[in-house]
């Protein structure tokens, strides 16, 4: 059933649009841009910012055209003498508040209310500043996040994406007036509070007020070391997302230049971590089949449903939470965790490198990798498993810092023994993905044949829904598994820990029904991590989305348990899935965290 359509004129152009839309959304469809700080698409209207302010006839104030709906007959000016007068004092009494150390900023370039400045040409410096010294301390706490308040506008934004599309509520308005700022629980450090690392609110910030704990300088000083022998992974998501670093479409896939680029900064070899994504569907299936197994034939009671462990945001979430549904994980390390584990052993024995000397530095689209990186559990192969994490903002700084012409670069393969991936590796990246790996594989164990959906793409695991549900039922299965003959599998999906909790508060009450659930910290998955590129919107997403379902598409091999590489490190070091080897480098145990 159609909407009722309003009519009004923005800068005396005619227009029909949908009650309810908002002034900013109608002035978008005729392209005129209304400027925003504290608007993003993806969490609530807040209209606080006054950035956006236009002038509408008859009226007397400035509405704010982020968050007054259009009316029947309404005139609207985005850009009249009153509106850009009014405009240019928000963002110069935003200025006064502001450490403008722009050149020396690390969003610098990124940063939406220097863009602003710069059109507005402000500088005329009609206001006194108001920056404390006391606010340009900044909070180190975190391997992840660095809060700076002398660069916050009290925009909001990222309390809002921390309630709402988190559910974490790490960050909170503090204080009233001049003395309002962002703070966090009794004020303290970001490592001391509920936090999940997962970045969004780094995604979301306009300033450089949060950004991403970076640690460029050290993995270059790593590579420019003779003595070290600097490996390099990268996450299935980088790759159809890095381009937009250089210009180039949302999910344009950019697999060969990503790898091209690495080795020119001088990286000794330069692996994949979808093959450790391929690594961790086989020993998470055989753990799942030996839960069910356990279930269904020893008459125990494992912990089920069985959750995916892939995503540390997610992870830290539960712990701090739900600690009484810890044993419902896998015991899977991250395919981050896997090859850094295997990169210190496996990989460096056939290399006849000493681990000691060898640097391993992970690029990945998240920015709760950076502590899970330092977990003390992460030290399975006798060292620090993973030396540094990039993301994948990171990786476009130091690829720009070499004076490397990315688009100009040709297209390289990634080096073997841990480079080689398939398919069900690449899709990973987003939500749904992993699901989707287990479930071709899982299939083809039991049946022996491939998942019946067409072209090996399972459609009811794939889209942004909140929650997503899907069931398959094995028939004719092998003689070694014909316990789960005629069982339905259910599984449930759900990205973004808003989602989660809802989950989360079900499986609690025991009323899901699943045996298999996966959960993504992050909106979209990895695609959408608090570590990729600037901007990011629902459509970005897809964008990233459907590239790395166009890779998958187009690789030889589309199924985990088809890797040449993962059947050979099985055949020759791990032995077997769950097997003593693979439990004490692939395998971790979780811990209940405080809740203040």
């Amino acid at each position: 059933m159609s909407k009722f359509q309003v009519n009004l004129k923005i800068n005396n152009l005619a227009i029909a649009v949908d009650e309810g839309t908002t002034i900013l959304e109608a002035a978008r469809q005729l392209n005129f841009n209304i400027p925003t700080l504290c608007h993003h698409d993806d969490i609530c209207v807040a209209g606080n910012c006054r950035v956006c302010v236009v002038e509408q006839k008859g009226s007397r104030l400035l509405p704010a055209a982020c968050a007054t709906p259009v009316g029947e007959g309404m005139e609207i000016l985005t850009n009249s003498m009153k509106v850009r007068q009014a405009r240019k004092h928000v963002v110069e009494l935003l200025l006064s508040e502001h450490n403008a150390d722009c050149t020396r900023c690390i969003k610098n370039g990124e940063c939406e209310l220097q863009k602003m400045s710069n059109e507005y040409r402000t500088g005329n410096n009609q206001f006194i500043s108001l920056l404390k010294e006391k606010d340009k301390v900044i909070d180190f706490s975190s391997p992840s996040i660095s809060k700076d308040d002398s660069k916050c506008i009290r925009c909001q934004r990222c309390v809002r994406t921390c309630a709402e599309m988190q559910a974490v509520n790490a960050l909170t308005v503090a204080y009233k007036g001049n003395n309002m700022r962002i703070s966090t629980f009794l004020n303290k450090p970001m490592n001391d509070v509920v936090c999940t690392n997962c970045g969004q609110c780094i995604n979301r910030c306009p300033t450089g007020s949060l950004t991403e704990r970076t640690y460029v300088d050290q993995v270059f000083e790593a590579v420019y070391d003779p003595t070290k022998f600097v490996v390099v992974q990268t996450a299935p998501a980088t790759r159809v997302a890095i381009g937009e670093e250089f210009g180039l479409e949302p999910g344009t896939r950019v697999t060969g230049k990503m790898v091209a680029a690495l080795r020119r900064i001088g990286f000794d070899k330069v692996l994949d971590t979808d093959f450790s994504a391929d690594l961790t569907i086989i020993e998470e299936g055989y753990e799942l089949l030996s839960r069910l197994k356990a279930a269904l034939v020893d008459g125990k009671a494992p912990a089920l449903p069985m959750m995916t462990s892939c995503s540390p945001g997610w992870i830290k979430f539960q712990e701090h939470l739900y600690p009484e549904l810890l044993e419902n994980l896998s015991s899977c390390k991250s395919p981050q965790q896997m090859f850094g584990a295997l990169a210190k052993t496996y990989y460096a024995e056939r290399m006849n490198k000493n681990p000691a000397d060898m640097i391993v530095v992970s690029i990945m689209p998240c920015t709760a990798k950076k502590f899970e990186a330092n977990r003390p559990e992460m030290r399975g192969s006798g060292y620090k498993d993973v030396d540094f994490v990039l993301t994948t903002r990171e990786l476009g700084m130091m690829i720009r810092q070499a004076g490397i012409d990315f688009n100009k670069l040709e297209n390289e393969s990634y080096d073997g023994m841990l480079g080689e991936s398939t398919g069900a590796g690449v899709i990973f990246g987003n939500t749904g993905g992993v699901m989707e790996a287990a479930l071709r594989t899982a299939y083809e164990i039991i049946t022996g044949r491939e998942v019946p959906f067409s072209n090996l793409s399972i459609k009811p695991v794939r889209g942004m829904e909140g929650v997503k549900e899907a069931a398959i039922r094995f028939k004719d299965v092998l003689p070694e598994w014909n316990f789960l003959e005629g069982v339905e599998l259910k599984v449930g999906i759900t990205h973004g820990l808003a989602n989660a909790k809802l989950l989360m508060d079900k499986v609690k009450e025991g009323n899901t029904g699943f045996h298999f659930i996966e959960i993504m910290a992050c909106p979209g998955g990895c695609i959408g991590g608090g570590g990729q590129p600037l901007p990011t919107t629902l459509a970005i997403r897809k964008k990233r989305a459907s590239g790395l379902y166009e890779e998958d598409e187009k690789m030889i091999l589309r199924k985990s348990h088809e890797n040449p590489e993962v059947k050979e490190l099985y055949q020759s070091f791990l032995h077997q899935p769950l097997g003593h080897r693979s439990h004490d480098l692939l395998h971790t145990h979780y811990y209940s965290r405080k809740k203040i």
